[in-house]
C-alpha cells in the first residue's frame, strides 16, 4: 500500500497474529494504531518464551510448534511487511513413519498439479494399494465437490469420507493424519468444508502449495521491536490490559485501562470469543456457540541425536507430529485435538510419548533424557464444527466504530495462523471504510 489516508487513532485490543496484522495493516496507510496486551509478550498463541525465566541460561520454546503452508498467501504477506520472512525455511518433503521405523517420502514431481504428487504417492509404503486407490478418488472428489457443493458445512468430515467410501486405512492413515493437525479437531467434528479447503488450497491448488515453513526463530522474534521501526505510527503496549470495551450512545467511546481511560477514533478488538463478552457486554457479539478445541506440545531434551530428520508425521500412535528443534536433541511433540490429554497428569504424558517414540526411533530407547516440558493449550482454537461457519461474526459489528479480528471471526479460513492474519487484514478493511477511505489489505488465496 502506497496511498496515505487521512490519519485516524485506531485501538487495538490484543496483541496476537489478528492485532497485530490489524496494526501493521492501518499503521502503512497512514493512520496511528495504538494496540494494547496483557501480556508482556505478543503473538498470542503463537508465540515464545524462556521456559524457565530464573534461569537466563534456559531455554526459549515456542508454546506450539506452529507451521504454514505456501498457500498461507496472507501469513507470508504479514511477515514481508515485517521484514522477517526470511526466518521461515521452508520443505519440500513430507515424511511419513510407521511404528517400527519404516519411511515413506512424499513430495511434488515433475508433473503439473494437480498430478504433481503421482510419482512419490505411488511410493508410499504405509498405504496398501486399496488405500491409495481410495485416496486418489477422494482427492478427484475435493476438486468437484469444493467450489460447487452447498452442505458442507452441515456435514463432518467424516461424512464426506465414507460417503466417498474412503477405507479405514485411507481414512485413518492419511486423512486423519493431515486434517486433524491442519484444523485442530477431530474428523467427527470436523465441517467438512474445512477439509476440503485444506485439501484444495494445501495440496490441488499449485504445485508447491503443500511446502511446509517451520519458523527458524523463537515465535515471538517474529514481532520483535526491530520489525516494526517502518511503523513509526503503531504503538504497541504490552503489559497494559483493557478491562472494559465502554459502549455509550451507539458506539464506543473509550477504553477502560487499569487507572485511566483511553480513546480513538475506531476500535478493533483482536480478543478471544471467550473474552469479548466480559471486556464487551454491551457489543451484542453472540458467541454462545463457540467451544474450544486444546493442542498439547512436549518438549524433550535428550542427550545425543535420536534423529536426523527435521520433522515427521507419526502414524498410529497418540503423537501426531516431531519437530527436530536442535540436531535431534531437542524434540518437540504436537498432540491436535487432544482432549485425551487434557486431564492426564504431565508425567503420565512424558512416560506415554517417550513409549511411543521408542517406536519411531530406537535410539531413544539408549538415550537419557535430560529434561522434559508439557504445554497444554486447552483454548487453542475454536472447534470448527458443522453448522457453525455462518455463526462467526463479520468483521463490522452494529456498532459503527467497532470492529472485530480473531482467527473465530468470519475469516474464510479455519483456526489457523492464516485465519488470524486475514481476519486482522478484514478487520482492517473494515476501519477504512467506516473512514470513508476503503482499502484492500487481503491478498487472495493460491486458487
Amino acid at each position: 500500500m502506497t496511498r496515505q489516508s487521512a490519519q485516524r487513532h485506531v485501538a487495538v485490543v490484543g496483541g496476537g497474529l489478528a492485532g497485530l496484522a490489524a496494526a501493521a495493516a492501518l499503521g502503512s496507510v497512514g493512520h496511528k494504531v495504538t494496540l494494547f496486551e496483557a501480556r508482556p509478550f505478543f503473538g498470542g498463541r503463537a508465540t515464545s518464551y524462556p521456559l524457565n525465566s530464573a534461569d537466563s541460561t534456559g531455554p526459549t520454546i515456542d508454546n506450539c510448534q506452529h507451521v504454514l503452508l505456501r498457500c498461507c498467501t496472507n501469513l507470508l504477506d504479514f511477515y514481508r511487511r515485517l521484514h522477517v520472512e526470511d526466518r521461515i525455511h521452508f520443505s519440500r518433503e513430507f515424511y511419513w513413519i510407521e511404528p517400527g521405523g519404516r519411511l515413506s517420502l512424499m513430495r511434488a514431481g515433475r508433473l503439473p498439479r494437480p498430478l504433481h504428487f503421482t510419482g512419490s504417492f505411488a511410493k508410499l509404503r504405509f498405504l496398501s494399494v486399496r488405500a491409495k486407490v481410495d485416496v486418489a478418488r477422494g482427492l478427484l472428489a475435493v476438486q468437484r465437490d469444493y467450489h460447487h457443493r452447498q452442505d458442507l458445512d452441515q456435514i463432518t468430515m467424516l461424512d464426506w469420507l465414507q460417503e466417498k467410501r474412503q477405507g479405514p486405512q485411507a481414512i485413518e492413515r492419511f486423512w486423519r493424519q493431515v486434517l486433524v493437525s491442519a484444523i485442530n479437531e477431530d474428523l467427527e467434528r470436523m465441517a467438512a468444508v474445512h477439509g476440503l479447503q485444506v485439501f484444495w488450497l494445501g495440496f490441488l491448488s499449485r504445485g508447491d502449495s503443500y511446502q511446509m515453513g517451520i519458523p527458524s526463530v523463537p515465535l515471538a522474534h517474529l514481532y520483535s521491536a526491530e520489525s516494526w521501526h517502518e511503523y513509526p505510527l503503531v504503538e504497541l503496549r504490552p503489559r497494559c490490559p483493557v478491562q472494559e470495551i465502554n459502549i455509550a450512545g451507539g458506539q464506543v467511546a473509550s477504553l477502560k485501562l487499569q487507572e485511566r481511560s483511553f480513546s480513538a477514533d475506531a476500535y478493533v478488538s483482536a480478543l478471544p470469543f471467550e473474552r469479548l463478552d466480559t471486556v464487551a457486554p454491551d457489543a451484542n457479539v453472540k458467541t454462545d456457540r463457540f467451544t474450544h478445541s486444546p493442542i498439547t506440545g512436549i518438549h524433550l531434551w535428550f542427550d545425543r541425536p535420536i534423529t536426523r530428520l527435521p520433522h515427521a508425521t507419526l502414524l498410529d500412535r497418540t503423537i501426531q507430529w516431531m519437530f527436530n528443534k536442535e540436531g535431534g536433541r531437542h524434540i518437540q511433540l504436537v498432540v491436535s485435538a487432544s482432549r485425551k490429554l487434557v486431564e492426564m497428569p504431565r508425567q503420565e504424558i512424558i512416560d506415554l510419548v517417550l513409549s511411543e517414540l521408542k517406536d519411531f526411533f530406537p535410539a531413544v530407547a539408549n538415550a537419557r533424557l535430560e529434561r522434559a516440558h508439557v504445554v497444554k493449550e486447552i483454548r487453542a482454537t475454536f472447534s470448527a464444527g458443522p453448522g457453525l461457519e455462518w455463526q462467526r461474526p463479520a468483521s463490522a459489528t452494529t456498532i459503527p466504530n467497532f470492529f472485530l479480528a480473531g482467527d473465530w471471526t468470519r475469516s474464510g479460513w479455519p483456526a489457523t495462523m492464516e485465519g488470524a492474519v486475514r481476519s486482522g487484514y478484514l478487520a482492517a478493511e473494515a476501519v477504512t471504510a467506516h473512514f470513508g477511505d476503503p482499502m484492500r489489505f487481503l491478498r487472495p488465496d493460491v486458487a
